[in-house]
């Protein structure tokens, strides 16, 4: 991790710092680690944000090691029984 040197002031309205404030609480960070990923989220290139999505695709889908495919009845289940799916059809 780079060295951090500066150092930065900044006002915020209320519900602002209330959203930081929660976020952080509830990721175990600082304030500070919340808005230097804003930053870096904000300013990143078009390439880190494909990169990035492509991780947490593969994330989304590890196996666990085990090179087992979901089974389609399992997932089927899933589905039927997720509210957010039933609604939608």
């Amino acid at each position: 991790m780079p060295r951090l040197e500066r150092r930065m002031q900044i006002l915020l309205d209320e519900d602002r710092y209330a959203r930081l404030e929660r976020e952080a609480t509830a990721s175990g960070r600082s304030v500070a680690s919340i808005v230097r990923d804003a930053i870096d989220s904000h300013f990143a290139s078009g390439a880190g944000i494909r990169a990035e999505a492509g991780r947490r695709l593969v994330a989304e889908f590890d196996t666990g090691g085990t090179g087992r495919e979901p089974d389609w009845a399992e997932s089927k289940a899933a589905l039927e029984d997720d509210p957010d799916v039933r609604d939608s059809a």
